[in-house]
């Protein structure tokens, strides 16, 4: 049953190293892969406010959409970022990049 894991694994990379996954990570990346926590709150925060200010008062579905709909964002962030961690530590492990 694990034997579709690592060709699909190995496809993911592939695919990671075509876009350029194999260079250095920027400054704004290390601190990303980080705090994954952080920045998915950097992202939540500001979204639910923006669309808490363009909810209407009489419709309390509206208030419900913005927080669940900020916190989305914030969890799509915070999982991007979880794997740009992953990313840097195979960079580590291959030795492409000394983790300064």
């Amino acid at each position: 049953m694990a034997n579709w894991q690592r060709p699909l694994g190995d496809a993911l990379w592939t695919l990671d190293r075509a876009l350029g996954g194999q260079r250095r990570p920027t400054r704004i990346q290390k601190w990303v892969a980080r705090h994954p926590i952080g920045t998915g709150l950097c992202v939540a925060v500001p979204f639910t406010l923006f669309f808490l200010m363009l909810s209407r008062e009489e419709e309390p579905d509206d208030l419900m959409f913005a927080v669940v709909f900020g916190l989305a964002l914030g969890l799509v962030f915070a999982l991007t970022a979880v794997s740009e961690r992953l990313r840097q530590r195979r960079l580590k492990r291959l030795g492409i990049w000394d983790g300064s």
